[in-house]
């Protein structure tokens, strides 16, 4: 054991020396979308109206046809037709403005779908002429999350699990276990796994409009916008998982129809070689529906990163989906020979040095620094996946052990109860007749179901195999969480991104970093518990993207509810405002709004209505410096 041990940290310790060698030496590159740049710019005031408005982003984004709309100081639509990619890889986008346009502040609301899969969004000002008052309230663009992005991500998640329970499943019982195949427990996981797989790809296709554009869960019903999503590149991913489960039907009927079925050794050898061809293509197939359209699609190496994350997610399939179908027949009882669990044991082995190696290639590609380990979420997050499969590692350890214990004698006993019911079945139909015939087979019937029971009990009494399960199931336990964690890592933006995101911030022109905002606004509108305080905070308190935060509290310093709260901010020396914002509740008394702009650096007036009845209300305000 001490041998095989060290043995396996030597062979961890390779990847783990060229991590730090591909970490001391690594290359800028990019994923998630971000806005770098915009004519006209953020905050800027043109002489004459612009013919269009256009974005640079840090990569290829996808575009709505509503992906950006310019609203005028009134708050009409002053764009003309849809969004346009403006060529250079899709980096640009552009949509055209009206002829005419008056002088004023109008405000630029964007929403676009990364190149790999994931929906960003913002919204910045420009006048023309000289800033003024305008009626817009800056939207608070979510994309991706709520409602629909929690389903989203569920679906994700089970799609993931569906596959991990297909793929590795049917490769324990094709490689580890045939005579599994004749077996309910392996039909049932296999079906579940496919299953799963197809309900998590048909709710994906259904979302993905709403997710990508911020809408409800009502618009996943129209059909106009899953046409749409099949146009691009994620929709393309999705339907051919779904083309390729369709085919996966036929693999899972012919493995447990013909295949299972077959009595002779040749024919069965024959049919297996193809099975083995066509599990492969589809397995390889549905991985790569995640590599074409996430993360391994973009950035540095995109060549490599495609095949090495298919790699990957099979790995994780055999490991993770094996030992799920291993646990499933441990635990019904069923007849599970030591040389089956030794086999398994050491392809799982083979694949955790799998997931080893191209993991650490992904987390060079994706973190680029030992900093974003921990200074970014995706670090964050990884950092609790590879703790939690240090962990599976140490169980899987010690299943082998308990592999390496167990003993040939419960599995001859077994073997001895199963036969008994046959024996008995064969003697009782002798006596020949209908009544004959109809006693013989109750008899085999108890006989089964006596057999059945202490063959449990037998399963039950083998202190060795009562621990293997038992290790197996905690195996599978922290695969669960595993699994969810590389749910969450997908789906968030990855931390060499991140750490350009923060760059492209400080090289920004930025004059000095702007305060937090805090201010307290005491009200008292008359009437019955109407005396209180709102506390407005903003954060980082500049003419950047802005949280905003608005807390009322009683006069003993609790939170209280009120009918209704409103805030703007009014520029009087340059005629801006009152610019409204619209306000999400979040908890008792506490309100909170994202992306909040500020156009220009100023002394800005902030204005609270706070109304406690249907008829106590009252507006307080308070004039504080925003920006340099």
């Amino acid at each position: 054991m001490r041998v095989m041990t060290k043995s396996a940290l030597r062979l961890l310790a390779v990847p783990l020396a060229v991590l730090g060698l591909l970490f001391g030496t690594a290359a800028p590159a990019s994923a998630h979308a971000a806005l770098v740049g915009s004519d006209p710019a953020q905050g800027s005031v043109v002489k004459t109206a612009p013919a269009q408005v256009r974005l640079t982003f840090s990569e290829g984004v996808l575009l709505s046809r509503d992906a950006i709309r310019v609203l005028g100081p009134d708050g009409e639509r002053a764009e003309t037709g849809d969004a346009n990619d403006g060529g250079r890889g899709n980096t640009t986008a552009a949509v055209a403005l009206r002829p005419g346009l008056g002088n004023g502040t109008y405000t630029v609301a964007w929403k676009a779908v990364s190149a790999d899969s994931h929906p960003v969004a913002g919204a910045f000002t420009f006048s023309i002429g000289a800033p003024s008052k305008t009626s817009v309230a800056l939207p608070a663009q979510e994309v991706g999350g709520g409602a629909v992005g929690a389903l989203y991500d569920i679906a994700r998640y089970a799609a993931y699990l569906g596959f991990a329970l297909l793929v590795g499943a049917a490769f324990f019982i094709g490689v580890c276990w045939p005579d599994g195949a004749r077996t309910r427990p392996m039909r049932r996981l296999v079906a579940t796994g496919w299953a799963t797989m197809v309900a998590a790809t048909i709710l994906l296709l259904m979302l993905r409009a709403p997710y990508a554009g911020g809408g409800t869960l009502g618009d996943a019903f129209d059909l106009g916008g899953v046409r749409d999503v099949l146009d691009t590149r994620p929709g393309a991913a999705l339907l051919s998982r779904l083309l390729l489960l369709a085919a996966g039907a036929v693999f899972i009927a012919v493995l447990f129809g013909s295949w299972a079925k077959r009595e002779d050794p040749v024919e069965r050898q024959d049919l297996a070689w193809g099975l083995a061809i066509g599990g492969t293509v589809v397995s390889v197939g549905l991985a790569a529906t995640w590599a074409m359209a996430e993360h391994a699609s973009v950035g540095i190496q995109a060549s490599v990163a495609m095949p090495v994350d298919i790699v990957h997610l099979l790995a994780v399939a055999v490991w993770l989906g094996g030992l799920t179908a291993l646990l499933a027949a441990l635990w019904s009882g069923q007849r599970v020979e030591r040389a089956t669990v030794q086999r398994f044991s050491k392809i799982a082995f083979g694949a955790v040095v799998t997931l080893v190696v191209t993991g650490v290639y992904q987390s060079w590609r994706q973190l680029g620094s030992w900093d974003a380990l921990v200074s970014t979420g995706y670090g964050q997050l990884l950092l609790v996946k590879v703790g939690l499969v240090i962990v599976l590692v140490e169980l899987a350890w010690l299943s082998r052990r308990w592999t390496a214990r167990l003993g040939e004698a419960a599995v001859r006993g077994r073997a001895v109860a199963v036969s008994q019911p046959v024996a008995a079945g064969r003697k009782g139909a002798g006596g020949g007749g209908g009544d004959a015939s109809e006693r013989a087979g109750q008899l085999a019937r108890q006989e089964a179901a006596l057999a059945k029971e202490r063959a449990r009990k037998e399963r039950d009494g083998d202190a060795e195999r009562t621990g293997l399960r038992k290790s197996v199931l905690a195996e599978v336990a922290v695969a669960v969480v595993v699994l969810a964690v590389t749910t969450l890592l997908t789906g968030t933006q990855p931390g060499r991104a991140a750490e350009e995101g923060a760059a492209q911030q400080a090289s920004a022109p930025v004059a000095e970093v702007p305060e937090p905002l805090d201010v307290r606004i005491p009200f008292d509108t008359g009437g019955t518990d109407g005396k209180g305080e709102a506390e407005v905070t903003m954060d980082p308190g500049g003419i950047a993207e802005n949280e905003l935060h608005l807390l009322v509290t009683s006069p003993d310093g609790r939170a209280f509810d009120v009918p209704e709260v409103q805030i703007s901010f009014t520029l009087k020396s340059k005629k801006i405002g009152p610019i409204p914002v619209t306000l999400g509740k979040v908890d008792t008394g506490h309100w909170s709004a994202a992306n909040v702009q500020i156009p220009v650096p100023g002394e800005w007036t902030i204005a609270v209505t706070v109304r406690t009845s249907d008829i106590d209300q009252v507006t307080r305000t308070k004039v504080v410096k925003i920006g340099s």
